[in-house]
Order: structure tokens, then sequence, then C-alpha cells
């Protein structure tokens, strides 16, 4: 799949499952699991704060 390394899915309580990527030239990639074909990417540190975000609980109102 396009050289992405895909990081094991991080499930919220819900049935909201993300997966994170990486390809070979280090660019970053988010999808929800089952459907990396449609992943979003952006810059490293923009994901890693977006996780850590939803990881905190600042989304749970979005769920």
């Amino acid at each position: 799949m396009d050289g992405i390394t895909w990081e094991e899915p991080f499930c919220g309580e819900g049935a909201s499952c993300f997966r994170l990527g990486t390809d070979p030239a280090g660019h970053a990639y988010i999808a929800i699991a089952g459907q990396e074909e449609n992943r979003l990417t952006d810059s490293r540190d923009a994901l890693r704060g977006l996780v850590l975000g939803i990881k905190a609980g600042k989304a749970d109102h979005l769920l």
C-alpha cells in the first residue's frame, strides 16, 4: 500500500479506530482502521498533536 507502514489501531471507547502510518520519506498519515486507502496526510507533528488530543479525551464530544 504505497510503502506506508501502519501502526496498530488505536481504538476509543466507541467503534472509532484510527491508525497512524509513515512512508519511507517520513511523511505521516492517519486513517480509519480498515479504510487506509482513504488516508489523510499532514506533518508528523500535526498528526501527533491530533492523536495526543484524541487520547486525552479532547474530542470525546465529537464521538
